[in-house]
């Protein structure tokens, strides 16, 4: 309660100065448009969330190819505008990675995990959900490749 109230109190203390600071942004239909947006600015997507399985492979060599294998299958699906985003988490409670996938169908989302080798091996496994969020998320992988430096 003390942090909304100290949020609400920091937002009245800038007031509309703050609001004259910021550009103005301006809507554009079509680029909503492009990126599957509602009036809100936000779509549906499916979540996964990748836990530890009931297969750990032990094999030092199988598990580098496979690990390779996992993610060149990221890249491809994300190559092909299926999946959002991806990325590692702590590992807490098994968690391991989440996908985020451009499909409000969880049946099709399960589809495509199943092409991925930690899968396959059960290394780990898929915990599916459906997610809300802010269409804007569509541009992240065209917005990565232009920030991530080229291998030497």
């Amino acid at each position: 309660m003390k942090r909304l109230f100290l949020a609400a109190a920091l937002m009245g203390a800038l007031g509309p100065a703050a609001a004259q600071d910021k550009p103005a942004v301006t809507y554009d239909a079509e680029l909503a448009k492009s990126l599957g947006a509602n009036d809100m600015g936000m779509r549906n997507y499916v979540l996964v969330i990748l836990k530890t399985g009931p297969n750990k492979m032990t094999d030092a060599e199988g598990r580098k190819k496979m690990f390779a294998g996992h993610f060149a299958n990221i890249q491809r699906l994300a190559a092909e505008k299926k999946l959002v985003l991806a990325g590692p988490l702590d590992g807490v409670e098994g968690r391991r990675g989440i996908f985020v996938f451009n499909t409000p169908d969880i049946e099709e989302a399960k589809k495509l995990v199943a092409t991925d080798p930690v899968i396959v091996n059960g290394e780990m496994v898929a915990e599916y959900h459906k997610f809300f969020a802010s269409a804007a998320l569509m541009a992240v992988n065209d917005i990565h490749a232009k920030i991530q430096k080229p291998k030497d």
